[in-house]
């Protein structure tokens, strides 16, 4: 199940990135960044109280707190930064260049939560390096 959803947040990342090419020419990118988070709360949720989830926010650990708050933190500095990006150039080199995080991800992995090295991890994000680089020229 886990494939199928990566899949999706896969497919649905590209398409915000030509939604977001289109929808943000006339309009400042930390604007745009505000709207889309107004957007992306409501749904999320909208979710998380149509499915109960709701009934588990006493039970989440000071830990998770902290962590979940630097996560959005993160992924504030993310969209405003990506939505700067997107705004100056093209969305065929912004977003490789976006999804390069995908190696930065890999060695913080190793480096913090001490996940293993493998071949094929190392291949995979080696190409994806070469693969940014090669789509950049």
């Amino acid at each position: 199940m886990w494939v199928v959803l990566a899949l999706g947040a896969a497919v649905f990342a590209a398409l915000t990135s030509i939604f977001a090419k289109i929808g943000i020419e006339e309009v400042d990118s930390n604007l745009a960044t505000a709207i889309r988070c107004v957007v992306i709360i409501v749904m999320a949720w909208g979710i998380v109280w149509g499915t109960g989830a709701w009934r588990g926010i006493p039970d989440i650990s000071g830990k998770s707190w902290l962590f979940l708050l630097l996560s959005g933190l993160a992924t504030g500095a993310s969209w405003l930064c990506y939505f700067g990006a997107l705004k100056l150039g093209d969305a065929s080199k912004v977003a490789p260049i976006d999804k390069f995080s995908v190696v930065i991800t890999i060695v913080l992995a190793f480096i913090v939560l001490g996940e293993k090295a493998s071949w094929t991890v190392l291949l995979g994000g080696g190409l994806i390096t070469a693969g940014t680089f090669v789509l950049l020229l």
